[in-house]
């Protein structure tokens, strides 16, 4: 029998910050040091989140949930195979931190400063998760519109912001000190809008499915 999977996404704690950081230096070859990462922790204008992947013990016939939490309701619960919730929390026997998120709440604007999944665990559909969930976080704020800054090489990243109808806004020449590479300048709009949770509430379902698809 396979043993059952979960997905988590909620807000980093102290204790996730040396992953954060290893997860940092591995994506982007040190962004942020723990400092740096305390202090946006520390914020009340930065939602820091982190994605967790893992195994549960086996039980019944029942599966576990791969709903996509958001960051205020992360808690796990036991599914049926029909997605079912049936309340009962799973005893956890695996866990590892393959995703972090960040966005800075200015004014009306969610700037979404970082988006990273472990390479060994790109394009199965977490990217979209995380993503989800800071856009979700960026609505639950009240905030209008969210941007971002993306390598204009990086076509996975910039097909991922397309597919939440982020729009190319604008150029940003030799923005990357590492490379002297430009950035693309992304918008995405509407988010105080009343049919943005619909839309929301329609990815959300996208993305699990995606992802019963792949067994999780």
């Amino acid at each position: 029998m396979n043993v059952p999977r979960f997905l988590e996404i909620k807000h980093l704690a102290a204790e996730d910050l040396q992953q954060a950081v290893e997860l940092d230096r591995l994506c982007f070859g040190g962004f942020w040091s723990i400092e740096g990462y305390r202090r946006e922790l520390e914020s009340p204008n930065s939602d820091l989140l982190g994605l967790w992947i893992g195994e549960t013990e086996e039980g019944s016939s029942e599966r576990i949930s791969f709903d996509i939490f958001t960051p205020q309701h992360s808690e796990l619960s036991a599914a049926t195979p029909n997605g079912t919730d049936t309340g009962a929390a799973p005893l956890q026997i695996s866990r590892k931190f393959i995703g972090l998120g960040c966005l800075w709440a200015v004014l009306e604007e969610a700037h979404i400063i970082m988006l990273a999944i472990h390479p060994q665990f790109q394009s199965r559909g977490f990217g979209q998760a995380l993503l989800w969930a800071l856009l979700k976080s960026a609505c639950d704020r009240q905030l209008e519109r969210a941007t971002l800054e993306v390598r204009a090489s990086n076509l996975a990243a910039v097909s991922l912001y397309k597919k939440f109808d982020f729009k190319e806004a604008g150029l940003r020449k030799k923005y990357y000190e590492d490379t002297g590479e430009d950035a693309l300048v992304m918008w995405r709009s509407g988010l105080e809008k009343p049919e943005f949770q619909e839309y929301l509430e329609s990815k959300r379902q996208e993305i699990c499915d995606r992802l019963r698809r792949k067994k999780w």
